[in-house]
């Protein structure tokens, strides 16, 4: 790896320095200039700002055709691609207001479309965004996505749900490389802070034809914070404050960048205590410490750009086991997991005169450590403690794309390779799955056609894994588990096919079907012992094939000035889909789960509407709905299933005098609805509605300017349990009032 990576950063600098150069003026219809519109060329991380008179300038632009956007708050974002050939261009326009969100730029589907131009429909939120909810983790802030929830272990552990579907089935792309961190464990959450982050994708749906196994579900694509506009220098700090559990997130940035080179740097710090329930009462160890680091190196030349991005990860958190000594003290005791997650990624971009070359690589190392509670009397904690068990997963990742010429016809095309070398090992003295390599690789072309309002885009894929494990034999209290030798095969075929058009000439229509698969992973094959965290005998099964699945998605939109209406219902049949089911037996006293296949299907979708009523400038009323249904082919329902729920929200967007910029107020109220279609061996749940607000905007004190947020979470204190919370077999209520401020400054 460290081979190739010298020889493309060598390569870049080698280059001879361009001279292209991008320039122009932006103005809106009544022709008045526009300041701090935001220009930004996302294949070569460059970008900058309008100044007081609309004018721009970007130098050093490579030869080839480079895709440009141009965004401003209340305005309609535009995207261009434009040819560059040792020539200037210059690009004057006027911008056209718009009411509605800013469109953006979509990087996690192959041809980097505007939202409002993408086949296929992807729902994204900005880290702004999510801070204003005052979530505590980057998980629970998804939630606001209709269709994404959570399985949480109170605020410390949340695993990504997309449609119903969780685990390996919801892949995770973060700077730009598949993220792999043993997310087979239910107490394994994502490891990612939310410092950093520019923006959160999300495709709902079968993605495999993008990304290979484990895309079945779905994606969640994070893309990381920009770099710096040109000539410009800026430092920022981020601070969040948490009542519930006394908790503070902190976040400092410094990043600076020149016409060649781009650097960038955050720190962060996430600490909380024990959550507390709406009966005064904290959920022992649920407390957690996260410390975060991130480091981004940017260089462009002639025809050659590339980005070097890192992220150290340090998470040490507790693992509960129910309501015990109340305490506020931070430190999680024993049983705890400490993991640290390393991700190197390394994005190479070569232009051409009429088509381009992606190369992406990506290195992650997990290592996974958890120490047992002791309980004989005279035991401590020592720092010096090995743990229990010991997982060390290495993880290397490339993906190549070669954009091809358009075609005379207007046809894009990529012709894409992928794949991943993996290996885990056990270093503690207790296995939950066994020392372990994977191989995959993979082969897609997909096309995209435009004309007038309709476009289409489809595509195929071959993928083959090999995986190979080692036997081991282990003896624990006397019983003797065998984990066998497994030397696997698995190969698959994949296509998408989507269609985008006006209907009616008012409503945008979206139909997409896609195939996906997901080979099963290491837990399923092999387990042979009691899972701690589940209190279950796990047995694998190692003749499991792949699940497969078809879905059928149908998106209807219609938009106008002052109101918004959206169905997205979807249709998903998955062929052999794994699951544990009960033997009857007791083994290790705990019952015995084995893992075991059966088609099953999925059905529901997301309705609602966005009004703005005309004159009242400054009054937003928002309303979704969701529904999810999930059965085996036996008529049972599948596990974790999220309730149905139904949110309204009034929103309103004002300014103060000159002493607040931007600024805003929300109510919001959620209905969760009783979930009783639940599996035979998962508890139902009832009802509930939660009440939220926020206020917040950008506060100017003589000349000193911040960002500020309040938000408080469930208002009411309502009683509650969620249903895909892991604690509501014990009956443990969800958290109750939640009070966050926060504030953040550019220096």
């Amino acid at each position: 790896m460290k081979i190739v990576i010298n020889a493309l950063f060598i390569l870049g600098f080698l280059s001879v320095a361009a001279q292209n150069k991008f320039s122009g003026t932006i103005t809106d219809t009544q022709n008045e200039s526009l300041f701090g519109v935001d220009i930004y060329a996302t294949e070569i991380h460059k970008g900058t700002v309008t100044g007081e008179n609309g004018n721009y300038t970007l130098k050093n632009l490579p030869n080839g055709i480079v895709k440009i956007s141009f965004s401003y708050l209340g305005y309609q974002t535009i995207s261009k691609s434009f040819n560059f050939n040792n020539k200037d261009i210059v690009f004057d326009f006027h911008m056209i207001e718009s009411v509605f969100k800013i469109d953006e730029v979509i990087i996690s589907t192959p041809f980097n479309k505007l939202q409002s131009e993408n086949v296929m429909k992807v729902e994204r939120l900005t880290a702004a965004s999510i801070k204003r909810t005052g979530a505590p983790t980057l998980i629970a802030g998804l939630e606001n996505i209709a269709g994404v929830t959570q399985i949480s272990t109170g605020t410390s552990i949340g695993k990504p749900v997309i449609r119903g579907l969780s685990g390996n089935r919801v892949l995770v792309y973060a700077q730009g490389v598949r993220l792999e961190n043993q997310q087979f464990g239910d107490e394994h959450g994502l490891g990612l802070n939310s410092g950093g982050i520019e923006s959160i994708e999300v495709i709902k749906g079968p993605a495999s034809l993008l990304y290979g196994s484990d895309a079945l579900g779905g994606v969640l694509y994070l893309n990381p914070e920009k770099f710096a506009p040109v000539d410009k220098v800026s430092a920022s700090v981020n601070q969040q404050f948490f009542s519930n559990t006394l908790g503070s997130n902190t976040s400092i940035g410094f990043k600076t960048s020149s016409e060649k080179l781009k650097f960038l740097a955050r720190i962060g710090s996430n600490v909380h205590a024990d959550y507390k329930t709406p009966l005064d009462k904290r959920v022992t160890n649920t407390r957690f410490k996260e410390n975060d680091f991130k480091l981004g190196l940017g260089f462009n030349s002639t025809n050659y750009t590339n980005e070097f991005r890192y992220n150290y990860n340090q998470t040490t958190l507790g693992i509960t086991e129910g309501i015990g000594t109340q305490t506020t003290n931070r430190t999680p005791e024993e049983p705890f997991q400490k993991i640290d997650n390393h991700i190197f990624s390394l994005h190479n971009h070569f232009f051409f005169k009429n088509s381009k070359l992606d190369v992406d690589v990506g290195y992650i190392f997990n290592d996974r450590n958890e120490f047992e509670e002791h309980h004989d009397d005279d035991s401590h904690h020592d720092e010096e403690e090995e743990p229990a068990l010991r997982l060390k997963l290495k993880t290397f990742n490339y993906n190549v794309k070669y954009h091809l010429p358009t075609f005379k016809n207007g046809i894009e095309s990529i012709l894409g390779l992928q794949g991943m070398s993996q290996s885990n090992k056990n270093l503690g003295e207790e296995l939950l799955i066994p020392n372990a390599k994977i191989n995959d690789i993979g082969m897609f072309y997909t096309i995209h056609k435009l004309w007038n309002t309709s476009s289409i885009q489809a595509g195929v894929r071959f993928d083959a894994r090999s995986l190979k494990t080692e036997k081991h034999t282990i003896v624990h209290d006397g019983d003797i588990h065998e984990f066998n030798a497994l030397d696997n095969n698995y190969t698959s075929f994949t296509a998408s096919l989507g269609y985008k058009f006006l209907l009616f000439d008012t409503v945008t229509t979206r139909i997409n079907t896609a195939s996906g698969f997901r080979a099963p992973n290491l837990a399923e094959l092999t387990s042979n012992g009691v899972h701690h965290g589940t209190n279950r005998f796990e047995v694998g099964n190692s003749n499991l094939a792949n699940e497969k699945n078809i879905q059928l998605d149908i998106s209807l939109e219609y938009k106008t000035d002052h109101i918004e209406l959206f169905g997205n219902g979807f249709y998903n049949h998955l062929s052999d889909y794994i699951y544990l089911a009960p033997t009857g037996a007791i083994e290790d006293d705990a019952p015995v789960f084995e893992y075991t296949q059966n088609n099953a299907k999925l059905f529901g979708g997301e309705f609602g509407f966005h009004l703005h009523p005309h004159p009242i400038d400054w009054l937003h009323l928002e309303s979704s709905f969701e529904i999810v249904i999930g059965k085996q082919q036996s008529g049972a329902y599948l596990p974790l299933i999220p309730a149905n729920t139904f949110k309204n929200t009034i929103r309103t967007e004002f300014e103060i005098k000159n002493w607040l910029k931007n600024g805003y107020s929300n109510i919001t109220l959620t209905s969760t609805m009783k979930q009783d279609n639940v599996n035979l061996f998962e508890k139902p749940t009832n009802s509930y509605q939660l009440v939220s607000f926020g206020f917040g905007g950008d506060v100017s004190i003589n000349s000193f300017r911040f960002n500020t947020t309040f938000s408080i979470n469930n208002l009411f204190n309502t009683k509650y349990i969620h249903h895909l919370s892991r604690l509501k077999s014990e009956e443990i209520l969800n958290a109750g009032r939640n009070i966050v401020l926060g504030f953040s400054f550019k220096v």
